[in-house]
Order: structure tokens, then C-alpha cells, then sequence
């Protein structure tokens, strides 16, 4: 396993990302959440993954109990990432909050602690007392943010009177809009971009050809409508490609593409055991660079379809089925 570190903090290049731990939306069911995704943390320490990330919001708090388990007498080997949900994020809830997650955690200090969404009400510099106060009292080692464009993330610096280590934002083959001003502002300042949906939710897999789509909360993603798919083709296409050349699969290209730039790692999730390993393995596959300009490449010319225009398809789609 291949480790970034930045700002005092080293974090496993891949790491596991648990929404899916208990959440409903995902369609696992219980055998997953109750046996399934403990087994996937604890595998993940064997591999020498020591980021795992999850959240208060997932599965209500269910996620962060799976994640308890899982790292339950191995705490030392993990970098526990955990976020705040940002209904009313004022000092006193963001710290009761925090509390509330460290035990459900089963740990004494939260590794990272996040704001998952920028709140457009309450003023950072709100929910940065807090964090500071978190800090001060060493519930919390790091703080991050999470889908914050740069001048928030640089007001919530500025706020904390301290870095804010990290922004966990959408970033993939499909995804590149972090590459304008955040990773610039990361490999600059000492700072880490995680990666969620570093697979687009499965589109970068390559294993959908427009006519199957997949279900429970990606049946809404309009990456897998069919025009999505075919105008996809060339990047696809380019992804199966490399990954023949290297004995791999598509999936773990686009996972080595993410993680090739400095100052970022990814944090896919993984419905079984295998698919785990699939994963971590990406972060020894080294492509070169022709095959990183190739993917970039067929990434720049990949439209998709988005906005009002995919929400009519989806809609479509519903209603024929």
C-alpha cells in the first residue's frame, strides 16, 4: 500500500469509503450490514488501509457502529475519518456532535474530523469555534471539509486559525471540476483532496452497456442513461484498454489515475471482500505516461448528459420500466 502524507497526517492512498454500512438506499441488506462490512474493515487493515471514512448521516449513525466493530482492538491502525451533518452547525452542537460520533466509534479521538456540506446560513467561523474547541480538548487530531469550493475552504482556514487538512469532494475520470482550483490549492499548501465517487458510482467500471442499469441509489445517477453511456464510449473504451495491458481491471485504472496526482487519495466503497482487495491492489498499479495522458484525454471529450435535460431521461426511463 502506497501512503500520502501531508500536514502530519499519513493516510493509505486508498482507502474505504462506508456509506453503504447499514444504509438502506444502497439495497445490501442485512447480512451485509450485520457481517459483510465489518469483515470488509477488518480485511482493509490487513491490507495496510488505514483511511476509512465515514459519517454521522450514514444510515443514521449506523455506519459509524459498523465501523466501531470493525476497527475494535486494531484502533492504531486506523485513520478514522468521521463528518458532522451541517443542520445548525454552531460551536456547542458541532462539539456534542462530535461526542456523540467518537462513541459511537468506539474511540477516544476522531483521526479527522469533517463538515459535510458548507452551510449557507450559519457563518463558518461558527462551526470552526467548535472544531478549534475539539482540537484544544483532543477529541479531534484533524480537521477537514467536505464539498466546499475554495473560498470557503480558505474562510474556514482562516476561521480555525489553523489548516484545515482536508476537502473530500466528487473526483474522478467523469468528475475533473476539482482539478480548476482545489488540487492546486492542495498540493500548494500541504493539504489532501480525498476522493468520493472515484468511480463515478460504478460508470468507470465499465461493466454497463446502456441496456442494464444498476439499482438502489445509482438508479438515479444519469452517468448509466444510455446516451451517457455511448457518448462514454471513447473513455470506456480507453479504460478496458489499459487495464488489458496491466492484467487489471477498469476500475482499478480510473483508481489509479485519482490517485497518480499529488496530494490525493480516494476512498471507494466496496460491497464485499473482494472487491476490497480489487481496490487496494489499484494503489500499486503504476501507468505510464502515455496512459494517463491517453485517459485524460478521452476524459476531456466526455460530455455527459446533466441538469434538467438527464432528470426528463430518468424520469422516462422510471416510467417505461
Amino acid at each position: 500500500m502506497r501512503y500520502v502524507e501531508v500536514g502530519g497526517a499519513r493516510v493509505s492512498a486508498i482507502g474505504l469509503g462506508t456509506w453503504q454500512f447499514g444504509s438502506r438506499e444502497w439495497g445490501y441488506g442485512e447480512d451485509y450490514a450485520g457481517t459483510t462490512a465489518v469483515d470488509i474493515t477488518r480485511r482493509a487493515l490487513d491490507l495496510g488501509i488505514n483511511l476509512i471514512d465515514t459519517a454521522e448521516i450514514y444510515a443514521f449513525g449506523r455506519s459509524e457502529r459498523i465501523v466501531g466493530r470493525g476497527i475494535e482492538g486494531r484502533r492504531d491502525e486506523a485513520f478514522v475519518a468521521t463528518k458532522v451533518f451541517p443542520v445548525l452547525p454552531l460551536s456547542s452542537i458541532v462539539q456534542q456532535r462530535a461526542l456523540a460520533s467518537a462513541d459511537r466509534l468506539g474511540v477516544k479521538a476522531i483521526d479527522l474530523y469533517q463538515v459535510h456540506w458548507p452551510n449557507p446560513v450559519v457563518p463558518v467561523v461558527t462551526t470552526m469555534r467548535g472544531m478549534a474547541r475539539l482540537q484544544r480538548t483532543n477529541v479531534v487530531r484533524h480537521v477537514g471539509v467536505s464539498n466546499f469550493g475554495l473560498h470557503r475552504w480558505q474562510q474556514a482556514d482562516d476561521a480555525l486559525e489553523a489548516p484545515v487538512l482536508s476537502n473530500q469532494v466528487s473526483y474522478s475520470l467523469a468528475v475533473r471540476k476539482p482539478e480548476e482550483e482545489l488540487l492546486p490549492f492542495a498540493q500548494d499548501e500541504d493539504r489532501l483532496i480525498i476522493a468520493y465517487s472515484p468511480l463515478a458510482q460504478g460508470f468507470l467500471s465499465a461493466r454497463y452497456d446502456g441496456q442494464s442499469r444498476p439499482g438502489g441509489v445509482r438508479a438515479s445517477n444519469a452517468l448509466f442513461l444510455p446516451e451517457n453511456i455511448e457518448r462514454g464510449r471513447e473513455l470506456l473504451t480507453a479504460l478496458r484498454e489499459v487495464a488489458t495491458a496491466h492484467g487489471a481491471t477498469p476500475a482499478q485504472v480510473a483508481l489509479a489515475w485519482v490517485i497518480h496526482h499529488p496530494n490525493v487519495v480516494a476512498i471507494p466503497g466496496a460491497s464485499s471482500v473482494p472487491q476490497l482487495e480489487a481496490n487496494a491492489a489499484a494503489a500499486d498499479l503504476e501507468l505510464t505516461a502515455d496512459e494517463l495522458e491517453r485517459l485524460t484525454q478521452a476524459s476531456d471529450a466526455f460530455e455527459p448528459t446533466t441538469g434538467i435535460a438527464a432528470a426528463r431521461r430518468l424520469i422516462g426511463a422510471r416510467l417505461r420500466r
